[in-house]
Order: C-alpha cells, then structure tokens, then sequence
C-alpha cells in the first residue's frame, strides 16, 4: 500500500487466523534487519520486532506495546530514535 501501512502489527484483527504458534517463529526479517525471536519473552519479542519495522511506524507500534503493558514508557525511546 505504497508504505501506508506497516506489515508488522501491534495485534491481529478479530477473526484473524494463525496457523503457526508463536513458538515456531525464530526469525523475522525485512529491510531493516532481522529479530532473532527464539527462546525470548513477549517484551523481548516486541522491542525486537518494533526495532526492525520501517522507522515510520516504530513509534506507533511502541505507544501500542506500551498500551498492552509489552513495554514500560521509558523503553519507547531507544526504539523509535535508536
């Protein structure tokens, strides 16, 4: 959608299915690098993840993470303004 909106999303629309299990995701890359999820906490999973979306989304996606208690306030800063 010509970079309107990011792939990496703070939570799937209702309905949504998922056939694979968080648990079975090592890796996630894009242009921007790759998160390495394997053995990590939701925390962990969501700084990594917010690291490696496009930087025009990374403070939304912050906000969001802090909304679901996956991040405290003070982390949001390193993320969006590495």
């Amino acid at each position: 959608m010509d970079g309107a909106v990011s792939r990496i999303v703070p939570r799937l629309k209702p309905g949504a299915g998922v056939v694979t299990s968080r648990g079975d995701v090592h890796y996630v890359v894009t242009e921007y690098g790759v998160a390495s999820l394997h053995g990590k906490s939701i925390r962990e999973r969501a700084e990594a993840l917010i690291a490696i979306a496009h930087p025009q989304f990374r403070e939304e996606l912050s906000a969001a993470a802090a909304d679901q208690n996956y991040l405290q306030e003070r982390d949001i800063a390193e993320l969006v303004h590495p």
